[in-house]
């Protein structure tokens, strides 16, 4: 079907055409069909997913009351969109209303929205999940022709994704005749997107629409003027050279993995500032006003660079963006590739960006991720079954909305990818625990959340659920933060409850690139004034982003890849070349075990390359077998690609450590035995709704609801350790806290293939997870001096050729 004249005629007066992919879209919505969009960032994904849309208004084919709902991950995203498809909307004078929903939308708006919904409505999958909560929500949603979901990749294997599946399903209940949409620049394995994104993961009945390619981006390692560091991960080493970059731009985006490294690198940049080039700071734990003023000086073109995490790896796009500046590894060559597209926001232009390892396996990674960018290959994502934590809070939510049947709603859910395993029995226990809390909690009222009529309905228990499920819905579990503020009131942002905790009145530290002094902690608030002595930085407990395995699988590759050594700086290839020479590279698909005395102690250490968790896991399981062999272990430090035990007896026999039923044997002890479950627990309870963050006009603190989960969980544990809950939590604690998957075929590669090399002091491969130890808890950058010291010390035994 062609494009009415009024889009095509503002196609025209931008000197623009539609693109293939664009047109694609509109063909499959003329045949009804779902449709996945992979394109490359520039290629207009956001107007290709609503063009369809467009068209129904411009012919006059949209009825009145909600036509299209727009998901996107970041709540930013949804007023970044709501912007820029205003423009188009305005140009052609259509007579669309566009409006956006999230936590931030004042309350008289949202229930204005639900019983006069706008045509488009810009959401979140959790503002989504409220709104199914409301009795409108039937009226409101029947009329739903299509639901676009914005940078899929970003959530869809997260319990955001399991919440936001089970929220289509319902929608497509309310709307049977409703279609799905999903956009993404850096799906690796469509197959299981579409699988994810259909009706009962029918995938043929969803297209897979691919974008023209863009331009070949512009990526290079930066090459220090000094030596590539052995330890560290900050690259603050490289700060001169950043600078430098940053004259060279007109604007410059620095990313950075965390939210200290952001605060940290932005110091070093200030140090070095002569010229007093604008440059701003953006990270997560900013207040709404800070990212927004940044936000807004950036799209003014008024900063030489801004300083970021992965607060803006979905972001919002600036189209005056020269150069994107990675500091320390990657981590992922998707992560990687959302990073590159930041800059020249447009297809047919190169995105520029310059890598800065913080070390040499870093330097490794780099190249891995280097090459597979420019080989176009993306990381795979791990999809796992749907969270048991979030199935309980999405009944609860439907029964707010009003009664429904138990094999209804059991259908409905197993429709949902994530939940189409799950037994009819399975969906029962869960809906046992919304009903009661379960045998070990039903005797307290306040768990007695449904009741079931005589006509097998079930039915909310009493209007007050509603209002905690309303205040206390959500997925992500905040670690307990506290507000700074100035004494007048204005926030700063947040920082965590357990680093604002060790603080005392005239303690300094810096935050939002500012030194803070503290005048007081008053109930959730941090009361500062401006300092000029500050000096410590806050650090904070966000997962550590784990090194992809198809990152990881490359730079094993590059370890016995001797020709390629060649085009590595001279420093990092002379230590691999020492390493081959003094003790042994290990094949791909071999585990390296080396053993040797230093310092009066005995160290085993062993490269998996399966990142900082699995070896923080298998750290902990084989310092308790070594200690029941009576090998005493004394400690263990890991990185992303290596792990050092030491202690005072020599290990002979690593074949026997590694076998495989460490898994059930001591992981299961370790486990219960270690707060992994117990923090499990606490966010599973708080997702399912058994544990409220919040009562009305009050707020509990991190420690009231760690205090509350706690004695639940020891409970529970003690009359009913089948629980369904303490079943979710295993889950987790298996599946996200300690990678269980990579470790177990780190494990299963070790038993018939490891590689144990005895050697009399340490090893060049050995140098980098040595120079960790004792400082392994510092938050990063901070000990990058002292790290750097000692490497050199270290090193010279190493890569001496006697």
């Amino acid at each position: 079907m062609a494009l009415p004249e009024i889009i095509t005629d503002w196609f025209a007066q931008r000197g623009w055409s539609p693109r293939r992919h664009q047109l694609e879209m509109l063909d499959q919505a003329d045949a009804g069909r779902h449709a996945l969009l992979v394109a490359s960032t520039g290629a207009g994904k956001t107007l290709a997913g609503f063009l369809p849309t467009l068209r129904d208004f411009a012919d006059g084919n949209a009825a009145d009351g909600l036509h299209t709902l727009y998901i996107s991950p970041l709540k930013a995203l949804a007023h970044d969109v709501q912007r820029n498809l205003l423009t188009p909307v305005q140009d052609m004078g259509l007579n669309v209303r566009i409006e956006t929903r999230s936590g931030d939308t004042p309350s008289d708006r949202k229930a204005r929205q639900r019983a006069r919904p706008p045509h488009i409505l810009l959401t979140t999958p959790e503002s989504l999940s409220l709104l199914l909560s409301y009795p409108e929500s039937a009226e409101m949603f029947a009329n739903l022709r299509t639901v676009i979901i914005d940078e899929v990749h970003a959530f869809a294997a997260s319990k955001r994704g399991d919440l936001l599946n089970l929220s289509l399903s319902r929608l497509q209940t309310l709307s049977p005749g409703m279609r799905r949409v999903a956009l993404s620049a850096t799906v690796a394995d469509a197959d299981s997107y579409r699988a994810w994104l259909a009706p009962f993961g029918d995938i043929d009945a969803v297209a897979l629409v691919e974008g023209e390619p863009g331009a070949d981006p512009d990526l290079s390692i930066l090459i220090t003027d000094d030596r590539v560091p052995w330890a560290g991960h900050s690259g603050h080493y490289a700060v001169p050279q950043v600078l430098d970059e940053i004259e060279r731009n007109q604007t410059t985006l620095v990313f950075c993995n965390t939210r200290f490294l952001a605060e940290f690198i932005f110091q070093k940049l200030w140090e070095l500032n002569e010229k007093h080039l604008p440059i701003g700071i953006h990270h997560g734990s900013l207040s709404v006003e800070a990212r927004r003023k940044v936000e807004g000086a950036m799209a003014r073109g008024e900063l030489r660079a801004l300083v970021a995490t992965a607060s803006l790896d979905l972001g919002v796009d600036w189209g005056n963006v020269d150069c994107v500046i990675q500091m320390g590894a990657p981590k992922g060559s998707s992560r990687l590739l959302q990073r590159i597209g930041r800059a020249n926001h447009r297809l047919d232009c190169p995105s520029r960006a310059i890598l800065v390892p913080g070390n040499r396996f870093e330097y490794l990674e780099a190249q891995a991720a280097f090459d597979a960018v420019t080989e176009g290959q993306r990381d795979g994502e791990s999809f796992r079954p749907g969270g048991l934590d979030v199935l309980a809070q999405h009944i609860l939510g439907l029964a707010c909305s009003g009664p429904f049947h138990e094999d209804e709603l059991c259908a409905e859910v197993q429709s949902a990818l994530p939940y189409s395993a799950l037994t009819r029995e399975a969906f029962l226990r869960v809906l046992g625990f919304v009903e009661n809390g379960g045998y070990s909690l039903r005797a307290y009222d306040k768990f007695k959340r449904l009741v079931r009529e005589k006509d097998g309905t079930w039915r909310l228990a009493h209007p007050k659920f509603a209002q905690a499920y309303r205040l206390n819905a959500g997925i992500i579990v905040d670690t307990p933060m506290l507000d700074v503020r100035f004494k007048n009131g204005r926030s700063l942002g947040r920082v965590e409850e357990d680093f604002a905790a060790q603080l005392a009145p005239g303690d300094t530290f810096v935050f939002a690139g500012m030194g803070l002094e503290v005048e007081r902690i008053k109930d959730l608030d941090l009361i500062v004034k401006a300092s000029a002595k500050a000096t410590q930085i806050p650090s904070y407990n966000g997962a550590r982003m784990p090194l992809t395995t198809h990152l990881s699988s490359r730079v094993r590759e590059f370890l016995t890849d001797r020709a390629g050594w060649a085009r590595f700086p001279d420093d990092v290839r002379e230590w691999l070349e020492m390493q081959d020479w003094r003790s042994a590279m290990p094949e791909p698909d071999q585990l390296l075990v080396e053993t040797f005395p230093h310092h009066g102690r005995e160290y085993m250490v062993c490269y998996p390359f399966e990142g900082w968790n699995a070896h923080q896991s298998l750290g902990m399981l084989l310092t308790r077998r070594m200690e029941d062999r009576g090998l005493q272990p004394m400690g263990f430090v890991a990185n992303d690609y290596a792990l050092a035990v030491w202690g005072l007896k020599r290990v002979t026999d690593p074949a026997d450590l590694f076998s495989a039923d460490i898994l059930a044997d001591e992981f299961t002890d370790w486990v219960e035995s270690s707060y992994l479950l117990k923090r499990a627990f606490r966010e599973v309870a708080i997702i399912s709704g058994l544990v409220e963050r919040q009562h009305p006009g009050k707020k509990k603190t991190g420690r009231q609801v760690t205090f509350s989960t706690d004695l639940i969980y020891d409970v529970l544990r003690k009359y009913e350790p089948d629980h369904v809950l303490l079943e979710a939590a295993w889950a987790d604690a298996r599946a996200r806290m300690t990678d269980i998957g990579r470790l177990g075929d780190l494990l299963d590669r070790a038993a018939g293939t490891m590689l144990h090399v005895e050697l009399e002091r340490v090893s060049p491969l050995a140098v980098p997870v040595l120079v960790m130890i004792g400082r392994e808890s510092v938050a990063q950058g901070s000990a990058d001096d002292a790290l750097l010291t000692e490497a050199e010390s270290l090193a010279a035994t190493a890569m001496r050729a006697d």
